[in-house]
């Protein structure tokens, strides 16, 4: 039997976090939620929904997940199967056996959810992000002959390949250190088209402009730093 885990970053999620706890399907060993110094009842509503509840109090996407993983890898069994969604309820958590099915069928190495334009909400992503992830890729494809579309935060990964990527991303950059890694490491990846909706709540990246620049500037600065290496 596959062991898969989730992981999900959370800050200030409390009107939302419950919602993906409950839509995440029963194939889950576990689901860990990396409260990232909220202020409100993000925990507390974790906890509620019966899901595992950390704390990491250095503000970062990259530090919550790396609090996730460091709980992983302190385990007596170590998962098959890491999963990575967000907490604001924009993803459709029940997509999940899409994401890991690839891994289990294929033996595929990283599935990244790709929120393909004709299954997106209007409006679920804001102008600067669909650029911000096209320019990416584009430039993916350019000097790496990357074949993703998307920086897509839903996703999984086999968790042996995802310890040997050896991620440092503290912040913005997470996702796409991620797949530059993949891809050095020659790791087997595909793409799997999912639904996205607007979020509950406002976007502590895209939703506002200091998080736009330094997500845009993050980004970019990993893939010119792999491209010259």
């Amino acid at each position: 039997m596959t062991l898969i885990k989730v992981i999900i970053p959370a800050f200030n999620e409390e009107d939302s976090i419950g919602n993906v706890i409950n839509d995440i399907p029963e194939i889950v060993d576990e689901i860990i939620v990396v409260d990232n110094n909220s202020n409100d009842k993000t925990s507390e509503k974790v906890k509620k929904a019966g899901a595992t509840s950390l704390f990491e109090e250095r503000k970062g996407y990259g530090y919550a997940c790396l609090k996730g993983i460091d709980y992983v890898a302190s385990q007596s069994k170590q998962p098959d199967i890491i999963v990575f969604l967000d907490g604001d309820y924009s993803d459709y958590p029940e997509e999940l056996t899409k994401i890991v099915q690839p891994i289990i069928e294929d033996d595929i190495d990283l599935v990244i959810g790709a929120r393909v334009k004709r299954l997106r909400e209007k409006h679920s992503m804001t102008p600067q992000q669909v650029f911000g992830n096209w320019l990416a890729t584009f430039l993916m494809k350019i000097f790496f002959n990357a074949k993703f579309t998307d920086l897509g935060p839903f996703r999984a990964i086999k968790f042996d390949k995802l310890q040997s990527l050896e991620m440092v991303d503290k912040t913005y950059g997470w996702t796409v250190e991620m797949q530059l890694k993949a891809i050095r490491k020659k790791l087997s990846y595909i793409e799997v088209p999912v639904r996205y909706k607007k979020r509950i709540g406002v976007s502590k990246v895209s939703g506002t402009v200091k998080g736009t620049i330094f997500a845009a500037l993050k980004i970019l600065g990993w893939i010119f730093k792999y491209s010259f290496k």
